[in-house]
């Protein structure tokens, strides 16, 4: 089932989500409905605060290439109580947007490669390195699950130039 997105102005978008205690049925009923939402969007990630759920859980889903350029079959990661242990040194800039603040983008700065531990639908915890897009939207999603939009990390005059995108959409969605 498709869920509703929280919109930017939404109080839940700046919490920071509670642990989650159990993985059960109602949970994995909340990723299945995660998942639809964020494809019926053309999203490549999506956190549970961003469909009402004060969770620390976020959904990634990456387009990737085999090595002939052939589009490869995507597999959706699920995060569960993620944390960032690590991340490179070597930055890049690149522009990002939100489902929750849409047709609005900007350009964030990242780390590269990042190592995160996190459980997984099944209950096992893991640890992985990920590069390139896979690190940046989990950092995304991540940002969301602590309160954090990735507006908050445009910097300069593009962040000001965003003003007033930002105001029509709170206006628009505000409840």
């Amino acid at each position: 089932m498709k869920l509703p997105l929280a919109y930017y102005g939404a109080p839940i978008l700046r919490k920071k989500c509670k642990r989650v205690d159990k993985i059960n049925d109602e949970l994995r009923q909340l990723i299945h409905d995660m998942e639809e939402t964020m494809m019926s969007l053309d999203g490549i990630g999506i956190a549970a605060p961003q469909v009402h759920h004060d969770l620390a859980l976020f959904l990634v889903r990456v387009p990737k290439e085999t090595e002939s350029g052939e589009p490869e079959e995507e597999q959706t990661m699920v995060f569960i109580n993620p944390k960032i242990l690590e991340h490179s040194e070597e930055h890049w800039f690149r522009g990002e947007g939100c489902l929750s603040i849409p047709k609005v983008y900007g350009t964030v700065e990242r780390p590269l490669r990042i190592k995160v531990e996190a459980t997984d639908l099944n209950g096992s915890q893991f640890v992985h390195e990920y590069s390139d897009l896979e690190a940046r939207a989990i950092m995304h999603e991540n940002d969301h699950i602590n309160g954090v939009l990735f507006i908050d990390r445009v910097q300069g005059k593009e962040r000001q130039e965003l003003d007033s995108a930002l105001r029509a959409i709170k206006k628009k969605y505000a409840k």
